[in-house]
């Protein structure tokens, strides 16, 4: 349940955040999210993943079906991947979904007891 709030929370509040912020708040609503919501370092960074993945997915998707693929076609012969819409739109998705679950880990870790190793 708590990897079901944790991706939920996540994508909505990365999407609120891209309406008045720039695209590097989501690392921060990761970020945020993790702290919240305890998980193991694992599943933080799986819930991260998958809710920026699915949300920047599938708005990517839904901008290029508005232009009819004429912009993601043309930038995709710009970064080298031919004109395949869908690969940039799995690329972009990629970079989202890294970028959140790396701050969702670091949020999980800050958040986790430290432990100390002893040597007797």
């Amino acid at each position: 349940m708590k990897f079901l709030t944790a991706l939920l929370l996540t994508a909505l509040l990365s999407f609120v955040g891209g309406l008045y912020a720039p695209w590097w708040s989501l690392a921060l609503m990761s970020f945020l999210v993790a702290v919240l919501v305890a998980q193991r370092p694992g599943k933080a960074f799986l819930a991260g993943f998958l809710a920026l993945f699915l949300l920047w997915g599938c708005v990517a998707l839904w901008l290029d079906v508005r232009n009819k693929g004429l912009l993601s076609a043309r930038i995709g012969e710009l970064l080298g991947l031919g004109s395949s819409s869908i690969l940039l739109i799995l690329v972009t998705a990629l970079i989202g979904g890294l970028v959140a679950g790396f701050a969702a880990l670091t949020g999980s870790y800050l958040r986790s007891p430290k432990r100390t190793t002893s040597f007797r």
